[in-house]
């Protein structure tokens, strides 16, 4: 009878600082060992390379500057006094006889890479293109730690069956180890776990599932790690959208296992707005930038983003630019110049007019063309503040309008990350008033569990508890890139355009499918209609965070020139 005491690292890496990766692992297991005095801890997949790695895993070098971190690790972790911790971590491994990458898990214990594990199962669709980069494994292993038997397992093992956890079914094991890079979505952590209490009851054994958390470039890492009993029964769940440091104590002579803490679920609506967040906090880190300049319309669309960037770095840090042109309300600046101050971003006014004018005196442009230049005026000068404060441009048009091509390109859509690219406009709505809500109950800026820190702060106070003005929200969208325009005198009203959409791009419904759906003849050919005609112009959208199960970019790839209409 064997008593292991895990720790739960669920940390968050960045691509290629093996050095800062390395560093962050010794200092979680150093804390596992004083904090927790733990027998084993569990970093997620990829821990020293950072996931996902992409065609780096193709570059010789870069392997052998993983393998010798590794060894190094190894070195480190005996002389901080940890020779008896296994240390389970995620790198990049080389098969000597094909020279091909592979997903290695690997335990560094007593000064030595004690221990090695290739993924079986490579998975070869939306975001992951593995099967093209890594080599796969052709064995399972397990582990004996202090007599107890750990079998172990990567990410993509768990999700096939038939597989690798199949063959552990018949050898016994204590637990089963399992790390993970996968990536946020709404509903996946119901569909993860599910999936662990299956393999938990066909190995018979509890299952560890330890996940990666934070942004890399446009996927989102939730964490949210647990353990299930062989039976189903959650024994331990870690927070989402958090680094974090949970135990959990492993007695193979008991049928059940003791509970660990648990810690809760987040609104739904939470869940996807501290997800946006997330992927620009890191992607500004990440890439060294601390704060961000985008336009500022008075609508909705802009005050969301401000409101997340807020969040994500701190208003003194959000730099909004209001633009007005000849047709801009007194309402739309005035709620532009609300928002501002209530997140307490810096604020400017630059008129456009005045270049509209110069612009005009020399191309004598009308129709569309003349609106497109305004939003190209802007764009400017968002870069031109980008370019000279250096700072973030964060580009702030939402998926209903990147589907059917509703921006001008190179005008509002000029920016390096666009945080809420992956949400519907009705989305969009939804979490504004989430937000407010959030803030009405006393979450300031920078209140989030990802930002605010552990203890549960407040944030910044907000101006009068509100951070989103209620006009931004109720208001009929507008361009304002013409007298009395509005966004449903070229788009159908949002609620139906929304659900139009989502059957066709996110569950690939053809016309006779939305037909039969429901939908009326003419909204479906006008919907496909401006969905497939746009797929050039999101080729060139910046990136932003994968939220939905099928996020434009690595999830859908179409063809930008296709002949084919239904």
């Amino acid at each position: 009878m064997t008593q292991i005491r895990f720790a739960l690292a669920q940390i968050d890496t960045c691509v290629g600082d093996l050095a800062g990766n390395a560093a962050k692992v010794l200092d979680f297991s150093r804390r596992a060992a004083e904090e927790g005095s733990a027998k084993v801890v569990v970093f997620p997949e990829m821990t020293l390379t950072g996931y996902p790695i992409e065609d780096l895993a193709l570059r010789r070098t870069f392997r052998q500057a993983a393998w010798d971190t590794a060894n190094d690790l190894a070195a480190d972790l005996r002389k901080a006094g940890l020779r008896d911790l296994y240390v389970v971590v995620g790198t990049v491994g080389t098969d000597r006889a094909t020279d091909k990458p592979y997903n290695r898990l690997v335990v560094l214990h007593d000064g030595v890479v004690w221990a090695g594990y290739d993924k079986h199962f490579l998975p070869n669709y939306g975001v992951f293109d593995e099967f093209r980069i890594f080599k796969a494994g052709d064995r399972s292993v397990v582990l004996d730690v202090d007599g107890a038997r750990l079998g172990v397992a990567i990410c993509e093992d768990i999700w096939q069956d038939g597989g690798p956890v199949a063959e552990l079914a018949g050898r016994d094991i204590d637990a089963l180890v399992t790390i993970n890079g996968s990536p946020y979505e709404e509903g996946k952590g119901d569909v993860r776990l599910d999936l662990a209490k299956r393999r938990a009851a066909e190995v018979g054994a509890p299952l560890i599932y330890l996940n990666q958390v934070g942004g890399q470039d446009d996927l989102v890492f939730d964490g949210g790690s647990f353990v299930v009993e062989s039976d189903g029964t959650l024994v331990e769940r870690s927070p989402m959208f958090m680094e974090d440091l949970s135990f959990w104590t492993l007695d193979t002579g008991k049928v059940h296992q003791a509970k660990s803490t648990i810690a809760p679920l987040p609104d739904p609506d939470e869940e996807v707005y501290t997800a946006c967040v997330l992927g620009l906090k890191d992607y500004m880190a990440k890439n060294r930038f601390t704060g961000v300049t985008l336009g500022l319309s008075g609508g909705i669309d802009s005050a969301l983003v401000a409101a997340m960037a807020a969040d994500a770095v701190g208003g003194a840090n959000v730099h909004g630019i209001s633009m007005p042109s000849m047709y801009s309300s007194d309402g739309s600046k005035d709620d532009a110049a609300d928002l501002a101050a209530n997140i307490g971003a810096h604020y400017d006014v630059q008129p456009i007019e005045p270049l509209f004018d110069a612009y005009q005196n020399q191309l004598h442009l009308d129709g569309v063309a003349a609106e497109n230049l305004q939003a190209r005026i802007r764009g400017v000068i968002v870069m031109a503040y980008s370019n000279s404060k250096g700072l973030l441009a964060v580009a702030t048009g939402n998926k209903s309008e990147l589907a059917c091509g509703y921006s001008t390109i190179y005008g509002d859509a000029v920016g390096g990350y666009a945080p809420i690219k992956d949400l519907l406009k009705t989305r969009v709505w939804e979490l504004a008033r989430w937000r407010n809500k959030a803030a009405a109950a006393g979450v300031g800026i920078g209140g989030l569990r990802i930002v605010g820190n552990e203890r549960g702060d407040a944030g910044t106070p907000l101006k009068d508890g509100v951070m989103i003005p209620v006009a931004s929200i109720e208001k009929a969208p507008s361009a304002e890139l013409r007298p009395g325009q509005k966004d449903s005198d070229s788009l159908p009203e949002y609620a139906l355009l929304d659900k139009v959409l989502a059957a066709y791009i996110e569950h690939a419904h053809g016309r006779a499918d939305l037909l039969a759906d429901g939908f009326d003849e003419k909204t479906v050919d006008t919907v496909m209609r401006l969905v497939d005609r746009a797929e050039w112009k999101r080729r060139q959208y910046p990136l932003g965070p994968k939220v939905t199960a099928l996020a434009f970019g690595r999830d859908r790839r179409l063809p930008i020139t296709n002949a084919f209409r239904e």
